[in-house]
Order: structure tokens, then sequence, then C-alpha cells
């Protein structure tokens, strides 16, 4: 008799979860990087590529929603550990990474959570919402891109305008090797503005995109 054929399920095998969040506006090389950094150097078999909906730390008003989850999609299509999850931008109200995890836990609950974050992020981690938590579910991975930012994080001759670091917090940070990638959104969004060629900043799909919908043209 043949027994029916038991499809195993997929979060079960995840043992290690990436967790990459942000405005994605637009997504860039550099964070194309980190993320297969973080899967080469961490062994991870899943990475959530999370843009944000409403963001509490950042100043100015991100693009439509529905553009950056366009860009991001395209921008990771080619990495098969990469799933884009729209659950921050459908969430209603400031989107915090700690909401995040806790859902993320329930749903792969055998799975150690690494936390993905770049340079920038790692700047402002002591302020984060409830970051004593974030730091007790999660490996906390920062790109090791700016050489002031891995002096911080090794907790050497980091600038004095840095924030200090917890003892605790520090030893849940670990530091991903990666070249220097002198990318940014800001000057991405200014090239495009003035209608300039974007190649080897952003994924070609991305650039198309961004022209094709005539994104951060000046009014």
């Amino acid at each position: 008799m043949n027994l029916p054929f038991a499809m195993p399920n997929t979060r079960t095998c995840v043992q290690r979860l990436g967790v990459f969040g942000g405005a994605f506006d637009p997504p860039h090389r550099a964070h194309l990087a980190l993320v297969e950094a973080a899967i080469n150097q961490m062994q991870l078999d899943r990475v959530h590529v999370l843009p944000t909906g409403q963001a509490w730390h950042k100043p100015r008003q991100l693009s439509d929603a529905a553009d950056r989850l366009a860009m991001s999609r395209l921008a990771f299509e080619s990495l098969p550990q990469a799933t884009v999850d729209e659950r921050e931008i459908l969430r209603a109200g400031p989107s915090y990474t700690i909401d995040t995890l806790l859902e993320l836990q329930h749903e792969y609950p055998q799975a150690q959570l690494y936390l993905l974050i770049g340079d920038d992020q790692r700047r402002s981690l002591p302020s984060w919402h409830q970051i004593g938590q974030i730091a007790r579910m999660a490996i906390i991975c920062a790109a090791g891109r700016d050489m002031a930012m891995r002096a911080w994080n090794q907790d050497s001759d980091a600038p004095e305008s840095f924030p200090s670091i917890s003892d605790t917090l520090q030893a849940r940070i670990r530091s991903l090797d990666m070249p220097q990638m002198p990318h940014s959104a800001t000057e991405i969004r200014a090239l495009a503005a003035t209608e300039q060629a974007l190649t080897g900043l952003v994924p070609p799909a991305v650039e198309r995109y961004i022209h094709e919908h005539h994104l951060y043209r000046l009014p």
C-alpha cells in the first residue's frame, strides 16, 4: 500500500532566519551586498526583507509603499534565500522592529533570528524601541562598511559623538565583513531627480523601474 507523501514544513527546516528591514527608498547595491554577506557568513537559511511601513524614526516622507515594495522585489529576486515580506507596510500605526521579531519568532519557533542592519542603523541602536528585548531575541549582524563604525562596534577608538553601548548589547553584535561601498539612498534619489544614470548603484531592474515610474523627479 502506498502511503501518502507528507510534504515537509519548510518553516521547521529554517534554523537560521535573517531579518532585514529598511525604507528601501530605493534598494541599492549595498543592501544586496549586506544580505549576501549575511547569508554566506552566518549560514542563513532564509532572509525576510521588510520594507518599512510607517517608520517612527524617518524625518522625511517616504515614497509610496507600493513602489518601494515593487523595487525591493526586483532588487532581491536574484537571491533564492531572500523573501520580500510586506507585513510592515500592511501594519497599522508606527512600525517597530520588536513587533516583527515577535511575529517571526512565533512563525519560526525553531529558528535563531539574525537581525541585519546597516552601518548607519548601528549608530542609533541604543535608542531603538525595546532594544534590550531585541538583543535577547536576535543576534545583531551589522555591516562593517564604515571603518569608524567598525571601531565603534569593536569598542575601540570610537568617535566621541557615537552613543555608548552596553556590554550586553555589544555581546550580541556581529560584524559582517563587507567591502567599502559608499552607496546611499540619498545620493541615488538626488541623481534620479535630474534623470541621471544609476548604473552600478542599483540593480538594472530597479533603475528601469525608477525611470519608468518617474520616481524622485523634481516637481
